[in-house]
């Protein structure tokens, strides 16, 4: 107990950090995240400006959207459970462009994808390494995570991908960094 305390004091144990950079968090590695190279964002950018072209030419008409544009991860009040959240909306944004892949942006999506899925392991990763950090997801983080899970059943394809694009920026740019960083999501 005193090496510990010496040790502790001699700055040689180090002290908690943010969860994308754990040393023992086997296969957790989200601070590589904080920032998508810029070839990575023109890719989601290509991909979203030729999804809202062909936007343009159809009449759809959608409920209110999956992710509102005020929403924020945030916001969900997910102390401990950031890479939870963060997984599901990736693993539902990655189900429904894997689907529009497979119809209308083809090559398109290639890019992105594999993007979507690196990310996407990654955050398994750290949702399985994580220890549990008290009770299970309540509020509004288990209201948004159902809403999510029902989504594919709930709404219609083309407003699922309405939905999924109009969010693909904010999903990189805000959420992953905040869960990248660690602590900037309480």
């Amino acid at each position: 107990m005193l090496v510990t305390m010496v040790l502790t004091g001699a700055g040689a144990v180090p002290g908690p950090k943010p969860l994308g950079v754990l040393p023992d968090a086997r296969g957790c590695h989200l601070a590589q995240f904080q920032s998508l190279s810029p070839q990575e964002l023109q890719a989601f950018k290509k991909a979203k400006d030729i999804f809202e072209e062909s936007l343009s030419l159809k009449a759809w008409n959608c409920r209110p959207r999956l992710f509102p544009r005020t929403w924020d991860l945030q916001q969900l009040q997910v102390r401990g459970h950031a890479p939870m959240a963060l997984e599901a909306e990736v693993a539902l944004t990655l189900k429904v462009l894997e689907t529009m892949a497979d119809s209308s942006l083809g090559d398109i999506l290639d890019q992105p994808l594999h993007t979507l899925r690196h990310i996407h392991s990654e955050l398994q990763a750290c949702v399985e390494a994580q220890p549990p950090t008290g009770p299970r997801p309540r509020g509004r983080l288990q209201h948004w995570l159902h809403r999510l899970h029902e989504a594919p059943k709930k709404e219609s394809l083309s407003c699922l991908e309405a939905s999924v694009m109009f969010n693909l920026f904010r999903l990189l740019t805000r959420d992953l960094k905040c869960v990248a960083s660690g602590d900037l999501c309480v």
